[in-house]
């Protein structure tokens, strides 16, 4: 296994038992005679510690931008008390100028008093105009490093399409608009047939390329409204608002034959790989199941 930080990472976590599941996926594959290279680790390393850096990430910039909020809400309180400051100076010459007992010269200086503040007024003003366009420039810029690890926390990196983390929000929200609508919603989770076998014949990048097969063929046949994500290793799952079992059944029978219908080539050797299969479970959900009961009756249908 490469000596990189991150192995050592989940070599720890797993030697230490500190993540029970990690510890669980390891042994299994261990069972399985599976060979630990740089792919598989980098695998592991994505499902159960990328999450939490971005989630690190994303409380790191939250904190920048409350900072950056706050820095300007100060700036904001001290032009407002300069603002106090300027009213009182031009509310007590107003006071004196109304006596008409002043002299040229008493005016002349009550003038050059409001001159003097007025200039000083000016300038405050074009520093607090300079610092808030910098406050909020430093907003946008945080803002859209927010939006940016926001969406790759629910991205898969290899595959491009969600992840396991957003499939878990968007059927939580697909169950509640079916539910509050009484639209149909159906569900499909596939699996890539003998994946492990041709993983251990042609090698894990070349396994990886398949899995980007698989996803693209998913979005190509998919609707707008349509959510297509990596549920974990091999297997994806699809969640599929406003429709009916029949309409699931014949959409998961049209990926599986554009699945099987590639011809696969190994680029650098010209191997002919074969076809790809995989097999598809679908069901539609049931007024009153949990979104954890409907995943494991749809995942049942794919068994």
């Amino acid at each position: 296994i490469p000596p990189t930080p991150e192995n050592f990472e989940l070599a720890y976590a797993y030697i230490g038992v500190a993540n029970t599941e990690l510890k669980r996926s390891i042994d299994q594959l261990i069972g399985n005679g599976c060979k630990f290279d740089a792919s598989v680790m980098g695998i592991l390393y994505q499902r159960y510690f990328r999450g939490r850096r971005t989630d690190d990430a994303m409380v790191e910039l939250g904190e920048k931008i409350s900072g950056e909020l706050d820095g300007a809400l100060r700036v904001l309180e001290t032009a407002g008390r300069h603002h106090s400051e300027y009213g009182q100076v031009l509310t007590k010459a107003s006071g004196e100028l109304g006596d008409s007992g002043l002299g040229a010269a008493a005016i002349k200086s009550l003038i050059d008093q409001i001159a003097t503040s007025t200039r000083a007024m000016e300038a405050r003003t074009k520093t607090l105009e300079l610092q808030l366009q910098t406050s909020s420039q430093e907003v946008n810029v945080l803002r859209e490093r927010l939006e940016t690890v926001r969406r790759e926390s629910l991205t898969d990196q290899l595959t491009g399409i969600a992840n396991r983390k957003a499939f878990d929000s968007e059927l939580k929200s697909s169950i509640q608009r079916a539910v509050e609508t009484g639209e149909p919603l159906s569900l499909m989770m596939m699996d890539i047939d003998f994946f492990k076998t041709f993983n251990d014949t042609w090698g894990h990048q070349t396994g990886d390329q398949v899995l980007k097969l698989v996803a693209n063929c998913l979005t190509e046949n998919l609707k707008g409204r349509d959510t297509a994500a990596r549920y974990g290793g091999e297997e994806f799952v699809v969640i599929l608002p406003q429709t009916e079992l029949p309409d699931a059944v014949g959409l998961a029978n049209q990926i599986r034959g554009k699945v099987e219908s590639k011809k696969l080539v190994k680029k650098s050797t010209g191997d002919i790989l074969g076809a790809i299969t995989i097999s598809i479970g679908v069901s539609q959900y049931d007024l009153d199941e949990t979104a954890e009961e409907f995943v494991r009756r749809t995942d049942a249908c794919l068994y």
